[in-house]
């Protein structure tokens, strides 16, 4: 089966700590998101006042799980806290070749 890659294109909320941001980032990474079913890699890309986040899961049940958990708790509740969720953008996609 083919990997997923799982993205999400965002915008952080006017006046928003990056460094704190990224913090949070980092701990529902390490603690959260790192242990689940199907994980393998997290990468964070920003261009301009746009993030992107690049999920990469073993298959596509594995990051549709993920998305539709609720999980994290707190650790996902502050990482949130610092997006504005109205400009929340996500797609799936298959790695179809991997150079």
């Amino acid at each position: 089966m083919k990997k997923t890659i799982w993205t999400c294109e965002y915008k952080l909320k006017k006046n928003a700590n990056e460094a704190e941001f990224l913090l949070a980032s980092k701990v529902l990474g390490k603690e959260y998101i790192s242990k689940q079913k199907g994980y393998i890699a997290w990468k964070q890309l920003k261009g301009d006042d746009t993030w992107v986040d690049v999920v990469s899961w073993e298959t596509l049940e594995d990051a549709q799980n993920f998305e539709t958990s609720g999980g994290g708790g707190e650790l996902a509740n502050k990482f949130y806290s610092f997006i504005n969720l109205m400009s929340c953008k996500t797609r799936y996609y298959t790695e179809e070749q991997n150079h």
